[in-house]
């Protein structure tokens, strides 16, 4: 007699975890279930639905690192269970996070003594490092006008159009008015001599990109410098200069290290950067770096003892993970200056590489420059029949995530690719990329006119008529049924031109 064991619907641990009841039911996505599941299933069930997203590697719109050595990964993981607030019950991470600091003003040609402590701080990316930033400048001046007898309620910020969103937040969040320097067609970063006739005596910076998100190219910082420093000798101002170098912090010293945009210039008082950029650090860590102690007021800084000693505390939010700041100083002393040049050098030469593969395809106008953040942002020269948005669409089809976005005002008319060149987008990658942007363009050639182009040169040619297309100026809406209809009789006529042209093709 053969003895067998049925088990019972609750003994999970003979079941497959593809075998089980948890994956055979929809799981609840806005309420949290009544009861537990097996751990095994959890992970399973989470890790299928994560394996729809990106690849990382191949998301070429992100300038965030996506690659780092496994033994800084093993450091990160070692280290996740550890708040960098707790600075007392974690003293060598606090350590640590100074020293990354004093690295970095270095870097950026602080005005140190031998012996003085740089004025810095570990943020969450570039984002909060830029709301500490504006705060300091906003109570500096402040502090000024309050002192003088002057009213202080009106402040602004001048940037240019092309600054990321997070100076838009800043100026919503904390009442500052932003003052943006519009784009033209061909210049689309801050002009220098506009940003300066906007500056008035409510301005308290005027903000300068070094890698500007749109196409990666520097501003001219020390340009800034010279006229403001000529308008602040008129006026008797004091307008100083912040830098964004999100992007290009750590790109310029390695690169061009002769290029003054940093604390040579005297008009620029602190700088952000993010470590999780070209600081080849994992998401998220930036820093925010002073001039001297003088440009951070010394009331935005709090004293806590409730953590077991003095701790003084300048950010934004007050719980963050140590692994970031470990991962960062891991970085800076693993790969030194030469590390870093040697990766930035190998960022650039691609980057190089694919502009002159896309450049060859004779499609394209480069908007990018040589100098500045290794990427290659480009438009078409003749987006008549098919347009960025297409292209970009078509590259995810081979794995590639590639963005497509119009210019800000007043270059809204521009619609621009952009290809982010980091650490690990190896030469092959480059090479395999031009192949198939060289394909998505010979399929596109092949398709029909995309269908808004078409809409609208039907309509314009009704107008023409005498038609209803065009009144006054103003497209009129097509029904529903009106729009499907003309679909279905266009592709039919395309349908049955293939089939004519084609006739000794097996389909």
């Amino acid at each position: 007699m053969v003895l067998s064991k049925i088990s019972s619907q609750s003994d999970v641990s003979v079941h497959s975890t593809f075998a089980s009841r948890y994956v055979r039911e929809s799981l609840p996505r806005y309420r949290m279930p009544d009861n537990s599941i097996p751990k095994e299933a959890a992970f399973q069930i989470i890790n299928d639905e994560l394996m729809l997203d990106g690849r990382p590697r191949l998301n070429l719109a992100s300038f965030v690192t996506t690659w780092m050595e496994p033994e800084c990964d093993k450091l990160i993981m070692d280290a996740l269970n550890k708040n960098y607030v707790d600075m007392d019950e974690y003293p060598v991470t606090t350590e640590l996070q100074n020293r990354c600091v004093n690295m970095i003003a270095h870097l950026f040609n602080a005005p140190l003594g031998e012996s003085e402590a740089a004025v810095g701080v570990g943020t969450v990316g570039s984002s909060e490092a830029i709301m500490l930033a504006g705060l300091a400048f906003k109570r500096k001046w402040q502090n000024k006008r309050r002192a003088l007898g002057l009213p202080c309620d009106k402040p602004n910020i001048v940037t240019g159009a092309n600054v990321q969103v997070c100076w838009e937040k800043f100026a919503r969040y904390f009442e500052v008015e932003l003052k943006e320097v519009k784009l033209t067609e061909g210049y689309y970063v801050m002009d220098p001599e506009k940003a300066v006739e906007m500056v008035d005596e409510n301005t308290i910076c005027v903000a300068a990109i070094l890698g500007s998100t749109l196409n990666g190219e520097f501003e001219d910082v020390k340009k800034l410098n010279d006229l403001l420093t000529e308008k602040n000798r008129v006026t008797g101002w004091d307008t100083p200069i912040h830098v964004d170098a999100a992007s290009g912090g750590f790109i310029a010293p390695f690169l061009w290290p002769e290029l003054e945009w940093d604390f040579r210039l005297p008009l620029v008082k602190s700088i952000n950067v993010s470590g999780h950029k070209y600081g080849l650090v994992y998401a998220g860590v930036g820093w925010a770096i002073w001039r001297s102690k003088d440009d951070l007021p010394d009331e935005l800084i709090f004293h806590i003892n409730y953590l077991g000693a003095d701790q003084p505390t300048f950010t934004l939010n007050f719980s963050k993970g140590s692994s970031q700041i470990i991962a960062q100083y891991y970085q800076l002393i693993r790969l030194g200056h030469e590390g870093y040049r040697n990766v930035m050098e190998n960022c650039h030469e691609n980057a190089m590489f694919l502009r002159e593969g896309l450049e060859r395809t004779g499609r394209f106008e480069i908007v990018s420059k040589e100098i500045g953040v290794p990427l290659v942002a480009f438009s078409l020269k003749d987006n008549s029949r098919h347009d960025e948005f297409e292209i970009a669409e078509m590259l995810r089809s081979y794995g590639w995530i590639v963005p497509a976005y119009t210019m800000p005002a007043d270059a809204q008319h521009i619609t621009v690719l952009r290809v982010v060149i980091r650490e690990d987008f190896s030469r092959t990658l480059a090479e395999r990329l031009v192949l198939d942007v060289t394909k998505v363009l010979h399929e596109l050639d092949n398709l029909p006119v995309r269908l808004h182009a078409k809409s609208t040169a039907v309509v314009e040619e009704a107008a023409g008529e005498g038609g209803s297309g065009r009144v006054n100026g103003t497209f009129l809406k097509k029904t529903e049924i009106e729009t499907q209809r003309e679909i279905t009789t266009y592709w039919k006529k395309f349908v049955a031109n293939k089939k004519k042209n084609n006739k000794n093709t097996i389909c």
